[in-house]
Formats: C-alpha cells, structure tokens, sequence
C-alpha cells in the first residue's frame, strides 16, 4: 500500500490539478466512483486507478473491473488519496486516462471534429466549469449530437467539469476549436441552422424550427456572445424574461433550448419527449 506523500506516482497524479500539466502528460483525473463507473461503462481507456482500502472492500466488483482495464492500480492510504484529489471529501478512488482517444460509438470522444449534424452546441470562451459540464449533462440527456468549445473556455477535462456532467462527459462527443467561427461556417457549409441567443432579439426561441440539423451558439458568461460571431448567425432568438431580470445562466439557457429541440423533433416523430 503506499503511503508516502513523496511517492513519485503521488506527486504525478497530484500535478493533474493544474491544467498545465495536464496538458504535459496528456492525462485528466478522474475523481469518485460514479466517474469511474462511467468510464467503465462506455470502455473508456483507464491509466493508473488508486483506491483506499475501504473503498475496495465495498467496491470489489468494480475494482476488479478497472484493475482488468487499467495500466496500473494501487491501494494507497486515506491521506495518500486526499492528497491526489482536487475535493474537500473524496469517496475513495481516483483514476487518470489519456486525454485524447479514439473514435468510439458510445460517445465520450475528445476528437479534433465532429459530425455537423442533429442538434449541437457551440461554447464561446465559457469560463466557469460547473456551466461547461451542466450543458455537457444536458446536453447528453437532450440527445444532442455533440458540443464545440472555443479554445479560450475552460478546459473540457478539468475535474469540476467532469464531476458536473454527472458524468455524461463521456456520452457526448464533444471538441476544442481553434477557430470557433470558422467551424461555425463549416457547419452552415453542412447545411446546419445556427441559431445565437441575443437579448435584443425579436424572435423567441421556440419560435425556431428545430426539426432542422442545428448549431446553437452561446457566449460567454459576463459579456455574452461576440458581435462577429451573432452576425453570422442564421437566426437570432431571445429567451423572454420577466421585467427586472437582466439574464439567465449559461447552462440554464442552453437546457431549454436544447430541450425544445427535444420536443419539435420527438413530436414530427410521434414519440413521447
């Protein structure tokens, strides 16, 4: 059992806290058994796993499950396991994985492009990760196709971001672009409507066709969506507020368009939403 604060795959996996060096060993950490659970569940390619001995005596299926899956696995002591964990309380267990992987038709894939097509999101410069991994969560449950993110916003593996998607960052295919407006173009090229949020807008949202392959634009949680990137939208819609509120959240406005999307598509279909 390890037990050394000073153990060197300790202070590696400590290091995956700062997105520097995540970014350097090409790794993002996992965090709590529901995370790993999902991982495990769509054969997402584990690393190290790293579990307390009371996690693994009340978790021995799934530990025998990711010890099957992993590079490597250890049982090390609770302060150990505090230590390389980013929460207050962790549950018990933590794992790395590669931060990139291929192809797979459960989703969950951190690709370099996506198909342009059903419903998508498109994220410019989103900064908080609980906004990022609560639209990734909808996102998932709506049934959307996939999500872009600039590459300005928050990084998508941060711990926080996982941990709000309830883990459903591994259901949905999502991505970085380098050039959030010329993937857009390539989008509109693919036949898909772009439709940005935009308080002076006349339209309201569910006056849209969603029934169409759809790109859905939002910006950044304080100054909104860029001018340059409203412009080149197809459709401007509002979310009609009651008189004294300025705005919703971010990931609250991205829900109910999402789920409008939902509704007009699963009603031409003739099923329940």
């Amino acid at each position: 059992m390890l037990t050394s604060l000073q153990n060197s795959l300790v202070k590696q996996i400590r290091k995956l806290h700062s997105t520097k060096e995540r970014h350097k060993q090409e790794l993002f950490l996992l965090e709590g058994t529901h995370l790993l659970e999902e991982a495990c569940g769509v054969n997402y390619p584990l690393e190290t796993v790293c579990c307390t001995p009371d996690w693994q005596a009340a978790h021995s299926s799934l530990w025998e499950e990711v010890c099957s899956r992993c590079d490597r696995a250890e049982i090390v002591s609770k302060e150990v396991l505090d230590v390389m964990a980013t929460t207050v309380q962790p549950d018990g267990v933590v794992a790395t994985a590669k931060r990139s992987v291929g192809a797979s038709p459960t989703g969950g894939v951190r690709q370099a492009q996506l198909p342009f097509t059903g419903t998508m999101l498109a994220l410019e410069t989103v900064q908080d990760p609980g906004n990022l991994g609560t639209m990734i969560r909808s996102a998932a449950a709506a049934g959307a196709s996939g999500l872009w993110v600039s590459k300005d916003s928050v990084d998508l593996d941060s711990p926080k971001v996982l941990r709000a998607s309830a883990g459903q960052w591994f259901r949905l295919a999502t991505a970085v672009t380098e050039d959030l407006k010329a993937t857009v173009q390539q989008s509109q090229q693919a036949g898909m409507q772009v439709v940005a949020t935009l308080p002076s807008a006349t339209l309201t949202y569910w006056e849209v066709d969603w029934r169409k392959p759809s790109l859905i634009l939002l910006g950044n949680e304080g100054a909104g969506l860029s001018a340059n990137l409203a412009a080149i939208a197809d459709k401007q819609v509002r979310i009609p507020l009651s008189p004294g509120v300025e705005s919703l959240n971010v990931a609250i406005a991205a829900a109910l368009m999402l789920y409008e999307a939902r509704r007009q598509i699963s009603q031409e279909l003739g099923v329940r939403s």
